[in-house]
């Protein structure tokens, strides 16, 4: 009977420690709703954002990915934000896809213009800018070759550097024959 009342009390214990660490990652984690208005943005490519990713301006979370879908005409991304209801966005805002590194998060970055006019609640960001693929940069990087025929002998990026070419060794002088006699012989040692 001892036995099940001291596993009853650890189990318990346990149970509290898991709801407060939920609880304070929950709360430090900024995954809190964001209330306010939707905007619409079209992209060609979304590659590694997702419902949820953060919308940022200067660096502060102010907003969020709401719905992703594929425009059947066009076949462009069609990306639904939710912006915070105290940030009133100019017409000529910018919006583009970044990332935090080759491992790091995809999130999307406002960048304010300096428009009189507000995008309105249900607006469409005009100007958009598509997520890099940084695996297919790097590799591209890594793997290219020189051209083949470029002139000016210029090293590029991912260019290699000419080869040095091996030296001939530097050899004594030898004294020179004057008016048609012979030149002394010089033993080496």
């Amino acid at each position: 009977m001892r036995r099940s009342v001291i596993e009853t009390i650890m189990g318990a214990v346990v149970l509290v420690v898991a709801g407060l660490f939920l609880f304070f990652a929950y709360t430090s984690s900024n995954v809190q709703a964001t209330g306010g208005y939707e905007l619409v943005a079209r992209f060609n490519r979304v590659d590694g954002l997702a419902n949820g990713s953060d919308v940022r301006m200067s660096g502060i979370k102010v907003g969020s990915v709401v719905a992703q879908s594929l425009d059947p005409k066009t076949y462009r991304a069609i990306v639904r934000l939710s912006i915070d209801s105290a940030i009133k966005l100019p017409e000529d805002t910018t919006a583009r896809i970044q990332s935090d590194g080759l491992l790091g998060n995809t999130y999307m970055v406002l960048e304010p213009g300096g428009a009189e006019e507000m995008i309105p609640p249900g607006g469409t960001i005009a100007y958009t800018q598509d997520a890099v693929n940084l695996v297919d940069l790097l590799g591209r990087f890594i793997f290219s070759t020189p051209a083949s025929g470029s002139s000016g002998g210029g090293t590029g990026a991912g260019a290699t550097p000419p080869a040095p070419q091996p030296q001939p060794e530097a050899q004594p002088a030898q004294p020179q024959a004057t008016d048609g006699q012979a030149a002394p012989t010089v033993l080496q040692q």
